[in-house]
């Protein structure tokens, strides 16, 4: 019996077929998460990086397309210097118009091809007709001739800064693709007059003008006024919609201010000052001059200067700084009449007080004291001490006066602080050295000090100083603002403003008296104006220089006002390193002929015989 076999397909139960089901919904379920988890990921970092990370570029690109935004320009306010005796004014820093002159290189070929010219002869011929108006020289005109072949460049800048007068010569030109961009740019009508009380206009690290230096730096605020701004939407076809939130903030323009500075005053004396500097070979000058019963800064001046419309074309950044107000220095013998007025004043000495000067003085330092050139005067008076420039006996008069007291009085005249003249760099100067030893007896310090050596001072501080003897003892804050004239109309008016009492009447003229004879009696003759009485001091300074004096170098100084009776200016004239030896060669008869001009320019009649 055989047997079959055969193969039987086994059934599958519907509780099998379900399960088998619910794993393939499983995995595509799964798929579509995971499909879903990565969209949301890659979504949430491209939002984040719209959102945050360049938040500002997509804002921007989408306000390019929106928005419109523009920064509406302030004025810059004006500078004014006057004539003191007529209040007549004249501008030292304005705005002007001028004219960037550009060629769209695309048009201008465009149109020859059109004519069907040659592209290298019409252009060799404008770039004749616009080197004639511009006054090219061969080399700069064929520069200008390349320009205009090159192709496709909407922009190729010629020249900046034109005058409307020459634009409209090369308008009658009628040359299409020549383009014009009026600039509103910062110009100094007066050159290098007042440089550098003026400072000039340059730019911040984000391209805005900005004040630098002088009153341009210091009154930046107030000059530059405030930047406004406009904002709107506009519309797909780049229409503004006048109803979609347009924002408008006008810009607020500067302040004009005026000057005390006396404009003839300025010229003449700089230029008095310009050529002697040049005469004796002196490494730099500076003046100051000063209206003593107010304080107002008539003349301030140095050498070298810059002129303003051409700042950058100064071989040494130092050029820009005012030393007058700037660099401290030690004054030397004009300091003499500030120790003298001070005792004085206080009683210590009197004009007619004797001493007798043996040549040297130890006075606690490592070396002895002595005289210029070594010279000995034996028994002499306080005047003779001035008119003879007696470094001991500036030593004997401080011993009396006694050291605290001293270093009062250096204080009370100006000395170690800013005089908050308004002028950007100002410093103050040194006088610490006389608070060196707590002690009350004479040391070196105020030794030295008495004659001016070891403590520095500015131009401005001499000046300011001895303003205060030529008053009457009344110290006045030196000022060069006059007036701030606000758009609005309104004006901060800047006054004369009493500081201290410093000297007795009395006082004050005894030592007016001794001056007049240091120069008709004693070595400033040079000095001398005929006519009048001028009261003034020499001072020949050895130059230090990481604590150690260097062998030749001087600053010579000549401190003085007048006319004695009624004094019209004080005045201060420095000279640095020149060649020859004592001030009384240098400085006083600069100081005299600035100071014959003076008493012509405002009339002041002789008071004595010539």
């Amino acid at each position: 019996m055989s047997v079959v076999r055969r193969r039987t397909k086994h059934s599958t139960s519907p509780d099998t077929k379900q399960h088998r089901g619910n794993v393939a919904t499983v995995k595509r379920l799964r798929f579509v998460s995971t499909v879903i988890v990565c969209l949301g990921v890659f979504v949430s970092a491209h939002l984040f990086d719209v959102m945050i990370v360049n938040h500002r570029a997509y804002a921007e690109a989408a306000s390019n397309v929106h928005e419109i935004s523009s920064s509406l320009t302030a004025e810059r306010g004006k500078i004014y210097v006057q004539d003191s005796r007529t209040k007549e004014e004249y501008p030292v820093a304005m705005n002007r118009d001028v004219f960037l002159l550009f060629i769209d290189t695309r048009v201008f070929h465009e149109d020859i091809v059109a004519d069907n010219l040659n592209l290298e002869d019409e252009a060799e011929k404008l770039a004749v007709k616009l080197s004639t108006i511009l006054g090219y020289d061969d080399e700069q005109k064929f520069a200008l001739y390349l320009k205009l072949l090159k192709p496709n460049d909407p922009y190729e800048p010629i020249e900046k800064q034109l005058d409307e007068q020459i634009i409209d010569q090369i308008r009658t030109l009628n040359v299409r693709g020549l383009g014009f961009v009026r600039q509103p740019v910062r110009v100094y009508p007066e050159g290098t007059l007042a440089a550098h009380i003026v400072g000039f206009v340059g730019k911040d690290s984000e391209g805005h003008n900005v004040g630098r230096y002088g009153i341009e730096g210091y009154w930046q605020e107030e000059l530059g006024g405030k930047e406004g701004h406009f904002s709107g939407i506009r519309s797909a076809a780049g229409r503004l919609i006048p109803l979609a939130g347009k924002k408008m903030e006008p810009a607020k323009n500067g302040a004009d201010i005026l000057l005390t500075i006396d404009r003839t005053l300025q010229y003449k004396a700089c230029k008095i000052l310009a050529n002697s500097a040049s005469l004796y070979k002196a490494k730099s000058a500076s003046l100051v001059i000063m209206n003593p019963y107010t304080g107002a800064i008539l003349a301030l001046c140095n050498i070298p200067d810059f002129n303003p419309n051409n700042y950058n074309q100064v071989e040494f950044v130092t050029t820009y700084n005012n030393n007058a107000i700037f660099t401290p220095y030690e004054p030397g013998s004009i300091f003499k009449p500030i120790t003298m007025a001070a005792a004085i004043n206080e009683n210590a000495v009197q004009p007619h007080t004797t001493f007798i000067d043996t040549g040297s003085v130890e006075a606690n330092c490592q070396k002895e004291i002595r005289n210029a050139n070594g010279k000995v005067y034996g028994e002499t008076d306080m005047v003779g001490v001035l008119e003879n420039s007696i470094n001991t006996g500036m030593v004997f008069v401080v011993e009396q006066l006694g050291k605290k007291v001293f270093r009062e009085y250096v204080k009370k005249f100006g000395f170690g602080v800013k005089a908050g003249i308004g002028l950007d760099t100002e410093v103050t100067g040194i006088i610490d050295t006389l608070w060196r030893s707590s002690k009350d007896e004479l040391d070196c310090y105020a030794a030295t000090g008495s004659f001016g050596q070891g403590i520095t001072a500015t131009p401005l501080q001499m000046a300011s100083a001895f303003s205060t003897i030529a008053n009457g003892g009344i110290q006045m804050k030196p000022y060069i603002v006059e007036e701030v004239r606000h758009p609005d109309g309104t004006v901060d008016k800047y006054e004369p403003r009493m500081v201290d009492e410093v000297l007795s009447p009395r006082s004050a003229s005894l030592v007016s008296g001794m001056l007049v004879n240091v120069i008709d009696s004693g070595q400033a003759g040079a000095a001398k104006v005929p006519g009048y009485y001028i009261a003034g001091k020499t001072g020949t300074a050895q130059i230090a220089e990481r604590g150690e004096y260097l062998e030749g170098s001087y600053n010579h100084s000549f401190v003085g006002f007048g006319p004695i009776d009624d004094p019209v200016f004080t005045m201060i004239v420095k000279f640095e390193k020149p060649e020859p030896r004592f001030s009384v060669s240098t400085a006083a008869p600069t100081f005299g002929k600035i100071a014959s001009f003076i008493m012509e320019y405002y009339g002041i009649p002789p008071s004595r015989e010539q």
